[in-house]
């Protein structure tokens, strides 16, 4: 090991010079070029244009559009991604690799398909359709329908991001805590949310991430 150690320190300045100049390059052009872009684009025709074009009633219904679809979507996916995690990797029962399957659902199955599958359960002509309509209520082409589609193409991000670390884990702190006297909610607060939080904010970025651009036919 120190002769690896000692090899590293001997490269020449130069190459790593070289190294970190590219890499800082790199993600330059991968990251930061696309958002200089936006906001050049954004700001072309100058800061009073972009305020008059931010607060036109459409631009300001479809932002409304966007941040409560995308709240909804991520409390949902939380609810929904803590609880599967904590059943899958700390339990076993019959339908465990059925609900596995039915997580990764969204993966397989393309967005355009799963559209047409809700507009046949929820539209006019649909399953629902008639119960719906009596009853005054609006799923397709209304904010509930976007959300249940938002949600869909999203809830897997979450749970897959938690599972794998929760199972690497094992049960053998959250075993200890209640042995001490420890409640389920304290040994979820103090025991195994520390050790998933930033799988937890990985999972939650990346969740809000694909909300925002499944969001962006609506815009």
């Amino acid at each position: 090991m120190a002769a690896i150690s000692q090899h590293r320190h001997t490269e020449p300045a130069w190459m790593r010079t070289g190294l970190i100049a590219a890499s800082v390059l790199f993600v330059g052009l991968l990251i930061l070029l696309p958002v200089i872009s936006v906001f050049t684009e954004a700001f072309r025709k100058g800061f009073s244009f972009y305020l008059t074009s931010i607060s036109d009633p459409l631009a300001m219904s479809a932002l409304r559009l966007t941040l409560i679809t995308a709240a909804v979507t991520l409390a949902a996916n939380l609810v929904f991604g803590l609880a599967a995690s904590w059943l899958i990797a700390k339990f076993s029962f019959p339908g465990r690799n059925l609900l596995l399957s039915l997580i990764d659902l969204p993966f397989a199955v393309s967005p355009v398909i799963s559209g047409l599958i809700f507009v046949l359960l929820f539209g006019a002509q649909g399953w629902f359709g008639d119960a719906l309509s009596n009853h005054g209520i609006q799923i397709i082409f209304a904010t509930p329908g976007v959300i249940l589609a938002t949600i869909f193409v999203t809830f897997p991000f979450i749970a897959r991001e938690i599972i794998p670390l929760m199972q690497e884990q094992g049960a053998d702190e959250e075993e200890a805590a209640v042995l001490l006297g420890a409640s389920g909610w304290q040994t979820f607060r103090r025991v195994t949310l520390p050790n998933i939080r930033w799988a937890l904010v990985y999972g939650v970025v990346l969740a809000n991430a694909r909300a925002m651009g499944s969001l962006a036919p609506y815009r």
